[in-house]
């Protein structure tokens, strides 16, 4: 079965919200030690996708797949038991508790009588931080969450993703509001999932921080998949003058057709290195 090739492969997904339909027939596929970028103009249907992949919402119409087996009841609880981490936009963080405590939080490693494992649950912590590049930039792992930079909070919160192995971590507009240096701090850390072995969903509506870090652009246009194409067929002015094209007559450039999978979806495959 071809959805077995794939960490996730969601097909033909529609979610209603009363009389709005969200997401029309969309098909999304994710592979091992792959980094997708989904981009589209806000209302797009970028952020009801990922949280139908990660359980929070349940389709109304469609298959989900994670790992080659159907889920037809996914729950974000059974979503973490099969690797998969979703960050939101608004950070989760508690901003009084420290760093260490929210990189356990909801998830805190307990003893026999259920006694709190602190010392372990640092340990941890920092090494997830350390693996990030942030022990160094962050004075303790006692640090109050509110004590840091916006991209600092962001390294926090995909730290958890490490600390409990994800092999999906979802990244929905991590860059939003923050500041260039902040940005690439960011971008360095996706960047590293993938060094990991781990793959990735980066959602953005801004093509120019999600380029540098994706192997794949999935562009939805009112809820639905109208362009699929590999990074390496596109520069950033060809992704430009397409969202561009998508956002005034809703179409793609008939000359960017040959290259576009979803046009396609019996092309050959193409193998993640």
């Amino acid at each position: 079965m071809v959805e077995e090739s794939y960490v996730i492969y969601a097909k033909n997904i529609v979610k209603r919200f009363g009389n709005i339909v969200a997401l029309n027939n969309v098909t999304f596929k994710l592979r091992k030690k792959e980094i997708v970028g989904v981009v589209g103009d806000n209302g797009a249907g970028k952020s009801t996708l990922m949280k139908i992949l990660f359980g929070i919402h349940k389709p109304d119409r469609g298959e989900l797949y994670i790992k080659g087996k159907l889920y037809p009841e996914l729950t974000p609880k059974k979503a973490y038991e099969l690797g998969i981490v979703l960050i939101h936009q608004e950070r989760t963080l508690c901003p009084h508790h420290s760093v260490w405590r929210n990189i356990f939080m909801a998830r805190e490693l307990t003893g026999r009588f259920g006694f709190l494992k602190i010392d372990e649950m640092k340990k941890r912590s920092e090494k997830a931080l350390q693996e990030l590049g942030l022990i160094s930039r962050i004075e303790s792992v006692d640090t109050p969450a509110n004590y840091l930079s916006g991209g600092y909070q962001q390294g926090v919160q995909i730290s958890r993703a490490l600390v409990f192995d994800a092999d999906v971590v979802i990244l929905d507009e991590p860059t939003n509001a923050l500041s260039l240096k902040e940005v690439q701090k960011v971008l360095e850390y996706v960047k590293q999932l993938k060094e990991r072995g781990k793959s990735g969903i980066m959602i953005s509506h801004n093509i120019y921080h999600v380029y540098p870090v994706v192997d794949r652009f999935v562009i939805l246009n009112k809820g639905m998949v109208v362009g699929e194409f590999w990074k390496k067929d596109l520069n950033l002015e060809d992704l430009s003058h397409i969202m561009l094209s998508i956002a005034e007559t809703g179409k793609i450039p008939p000359e960017y057709s040959k290259i576009n999978l979803a046009e396609k979806p019996d092309s050959k495959e193409v193998e993640i290195k």
